[in-house]
C-alpha cells in the first residue's frame, strides 16, 4: 500500500513539474507551447502532433507544420493561447520571436508557478487522506492492530511531507529560472 502511495505521489510531482515546464521563462522552449490546442479539421489536436516544433536559438521558436494547410489554423490558437506571442508566418515556418519579460510579468508568472505548486500539493494531500482512511478502516475492522495504524499513518505523513518538499524545491528552481534576466 505505501508504495502505490509514493507512486501515485510521484506521478503528482511529475505532473507539477510538467505544470512548470508550461510557464514562460525569459528564454525559448518549446514545452511552452504544450498546452496550445489546435482546431484542426474539426478536431482538437495539440500543436505538438501538428508540426515540428524546434527552438534555433534562445529567443525563437520555430514551428513547422506537417500539413501547409494548418498554418493559419495553427496561427489562430497562437493567438487565442494565453502566452502573449505574435506568430509570424513566411508561408513556410512560423517563428515566434520571445520578447524579454518585464518584471511586471516576472512577478506575475512567479505567482501562477506558486499556484500550480499549490495544486500539486493538494494532490499530494488528497492522496495522503485516502492512504490515513483505508489505514482506518483497516483499524476499525480489526485487519491491524491501533498501534499498526499508528506507525502507518505515521509513515504516510513522511511520505507526504517528502514528496511536498520536492514540489517545494521545484518551485524555487522555477522561480528562480522566471526571475533569472
Amino acid at each position: 500500500m505505501l508504495a502505490e502511495l509514493e507512486d501515485n505521489m510521484q506521478k503528482s510531482v511529475e505532473a507539477t513539474q510538467r505544470s512548470f515546464n508550461t510557464i514562460r521563462t525569459g528564454r525559448a522552449n518549446a514545452s511552452l507551447l504544450d498546452r496550445v490546442i489546435v482546431e484542426y479539421y474539426g478536431m482538437e489536436t495539440p500543436l505538438n502532433q501538428l508540426a515540428n516544433i524546434t527552438t534555433p536559438d534562445a529567443t525563437t521558436i520555430n514551428i513547422l507544420p506537417y500539413d501547409k494547410g494548418s498554418m493559419g489554423a495553427i496561427e489562430k490558437a497562437i493567438n487565442l493561447s494565453d502566452l502573449g506571442l505574435t506568430p509570424n508566418n513566411d508561408g513556410k515556418v512560423i517563428r515566434l520571436n520571445i520578447p524579454p519579460l518585464t518584471e511586471e510579468r516576472r512577478k506575475e508568472l512567479v505567482k501562477l508557478a506558486g499556484k500550480l505548486a499549490e495544486e500539486g500539493k493538494v494532490a499530494i494531500r488528497n492522496i495522503r487522506r485516502d492512504g490515513i482512511d483505508t489505514v482506518r478502516k483497516q483499524e476499525k475492522n480489526n485487519e491491524i492492530s491501533e498501534d499498526e495504524s499508528r506507525n502507518l499513518q505515521d509513515e504516510i505523513q513522511k511520505i507526504t511531507d517528502k514528496f511536498t518538499t520536492k514540489i517545494d524545491e521545484l518551485l524555487k528552481v522555477k522561480e528562480k529560472d522566471i526571475m533569472t534576466v
